[in-house]
């Protein structure tokens, strides 16, 4: 892992200009029955950071916990470094989405995240969090939904690295940002993936090699048009079909 192009993000202080008030992203990262009173304590508490530049760290394996992070703008990936000191990555964030969760178990971040393009988080300090949560019931049932979510989701990536074939793990990747692209009411069939060739095949298990053929092969097929990292789902049933479909 090439560490020494990541820089350390220090968050701002809190400005007016940025509010979950004026966030585009609001109706994905907060409950939709919080009213304006409520929505004001909660951005009292939340750090909203200048815009993180390109691989530059949020937080690192290792440092206490202490916030969890709403994506605002651009895009974030979670990574360990295993015992063979090769990065292994967890997940891709996009706006709307929250993560640092993996650090309330043992009070200390398990992973490292980082931007992928220029981006911006707020932070959310969790114990600010918890305090309020106990006067709005409803952001606490919030909480608590995009917590299971998330161990949903990391149940379900288990099962997909387990048992699945390299054609039904990118199709289900590319299903999975189609969904994501959805719920932010932005084309679900024209998507620009963040990431890399080499980051998709580290976080699915493959070869870049792999992963290079199934896209080629998708491609072709006219199920994808794909352009470096540019991908459009031409025809997306055919695509839900290859899920199910092993293939290599």
């Amino acid at each position: 892992m090439d560490t020494n192009s990541t820089t350390q993000h220090t968050p701002s202080q809190p400005t007016n200009l940025i509010n979950c008030q004026t966030c585009r992203m609001s109706n994905l990262c907060l409950p939709l029955a919080i009213d304006a009173q409520e929505l004001y304590k909660l951005d009292e508490l939340i750090r909203h950071s200048n815009p993180l530049q390109p691989r530059e760290t949020i937080f690192s394996s290792g440092t206490p916990f202490t916030s969890i992070y709403a994506v605002r703008s651009g895009s974030v990936k979670s990574f360990f470094i295993d015992p063979d000191n090769h990065e292994q990555i967890t997940g891709f964030y996009l706006p709307g989405e929250i993560f640092g969760w993996d650090g309330i178990a043992e009070d200390q971040y398990q992973t490292t995240a980082i931007a992928l393009e220029t981006s911006s988080v707020c932070e959310i300090p969790y114990d600010k969090l918890e305090q309020l949560s106990d006067t709005l019931p409803e952001i606490k049932r919030h909480v608590m939904k995009l917590i299971s979510r998330e161990i949903n989701s990391d149940q379900q990536f288990i099962a997909l690295l387990a048992g699945f074939s390299a054609q039904q793990k990118l199709a289900s990747l590319i299903l999975s940002f189609s969904d994501r692209m959805a719920r932010q009411k932005r084309s679900p069939t024209r998507l620009w993936l963040p990431m890399s060739r080499i980051e998709i095949s580290n976080y699915l298990g493959l070869t870049i090699e792999t992963v290079s053929r199934v896209f080629g092969r998708l491609h072709k097929n006219n199920i994808l048009k794909v352009n470096k990292r540019e991908v459009e789902i031409l025809d997306k049933k055919r695509l839900e079909n290859l899920t199910t479909t092993s293939g290599n």
